[in-house]
């Protein structure tokens, strides 16, 4: 047995807003991880959610790392946060994992990546939808070839954020600390038509700010050409009315057509190819039904941590998998700003 085998890992969270409730709830179903401080710059907040838990609740991250005996570090902050407190956790030694997006600037991410490398700790960036049941599927499928050649793609998020979400904290919809529907809300449906697809090869976009007052789009669109020829379309808005409507990936090509849609890639509404395999009917009939747009993936997540830190697995998103959709969101907005396709990679 080897050192790692059935070791188990202690996990400090930092930021105890809106996310934080699904890195806890999953931390506490996997036995091997423990959850043993959290903290937050709103000290009620923080022991609101350590109080019923019996851990330590800090204001200070640097005390917090000081003072409590961790492995991994989970940063759930504001997006403009998580590379310098990411870079803080790995030179102290921890393992980093980081709420989405990982960065918003190619700069910081890349700093954050190195300091992981320097200090020989893992890097996981949460890109929970990955794990969805029917998107494991579909990416499979792909994989295997089923679509034949692949034309078209979609992605399209409507959702609702209303003015309220954005007064609630002063840093969403900062171009500091938040980024945009892209960079925020939509990151993950970025992150899976590439995934899913393959590499772009050029993007161009528009984004807008239509409704509310706040400096970032709350609407956008992009039209992606992928290095195989296929073409896709990125919707994303955040003015749906009078709640969420769809969070969906189409896929369209030579053998196959699929759709899997309801409000956060977890229900199959279409799923149609040329050469039926035994288990097709059966996918039809996936519908995962989250609670909320986040879903079921932190769980699966966090389990992919234990086993990559114990030995047994690869990390299903590590920092050089959260910078590709990163690039790839800053390639939308540097269309966005200045009228042309911007090619990918993007320029150092």
């Amino acid at each position: 047995m080897s050192q790692t085998e059935n070791k188990s890992f202690r996990v400090a969270l930092v930021g105890c807003g809106r996310i934080s409730r699904n890195h806890v709830d999953a931390i506490s179903l996997i036995d091997g991880l423990e959850l043993v401080g959290v903290c937050d710059v709103d000290e009620p907040r923080a022991k609101a959610l350590a109080e019923p838990l019996g851990i330590p609740a800090y204001s200070s991250y640097e005390k917090m790392l000081a003072e409590v005996d961790c492995d991994v570090v989970a940063i759930a902050t504001p997006s403009g946060l998580h590379p310098s407190q990411g870079v803080f956790a790995a030179r102290a030694g921890k393992h980093v994992v980081t709420e989405k997006p990982m960065a918003i600037s190619l700069k910081a991410a890349d700093e954050l990546v190195h300091a992981c490398d320097d200090a020989g700790v893992q890097l996981f960036v949460v890109k929970q939808n990955r794990l969805n049941a029917p998107i494991q599927r579909l990416k499979q499928a792909v994989d295997k070839g089923r679509f034949g050649r692949l034309y078209l793609a979609n992605c399209t998020v409507r959702w609702a954020r209303p003015q309220e979400y954005y007064d609630q904290a002063p840093w969403r919809g900062t171009w500091e600390f938040d980024g945009g529907a892209f960079m925020n809300q939509a990151s993950h449906y970025v992150d899976l038509i590439q995934w899913v697809v393959g590499p772009v090869q050029g993007v161009m976009a528009m984004t807008a700010t239509l409704a509310r007052k706040i400096e970032t789009e709350d609407t956008g669109v992009a039209i992606l050409r992928f290095r195989s020829g296929a073409l896709g379309v990125i919707e994303v808005t955040m003015l749906t009315y009078p709640k969420n409507m769809e969070g969906s990936i189409t896929l369209l090509g030579e053998k196959g057509s699929v759709k899997i849609g309801g409000t956060a890639v977890n229900k199959v509404e279409r799923w149609e190819f040329a050469d039926s395999e035994p288990d097709d009917e059966f996918v039809r009939t996936m519908d995962s039904n989250p609670p909320n747009v986040y879903g079921y993936g932190h769980e699966g997540y966090y389990r992919n941590v234990l086993a990559v830190l114990r030995g047994e697995a690869k990390a299903d998103t590590d920092g050089r998998a959260g910078r590709k959709s990163l690039e790839l969101i800053l390639g939308i907005y540097e269309s966005a700003k200045t009228g042309c396709e911007v090619p990918l990679p993007l320029k150092a």
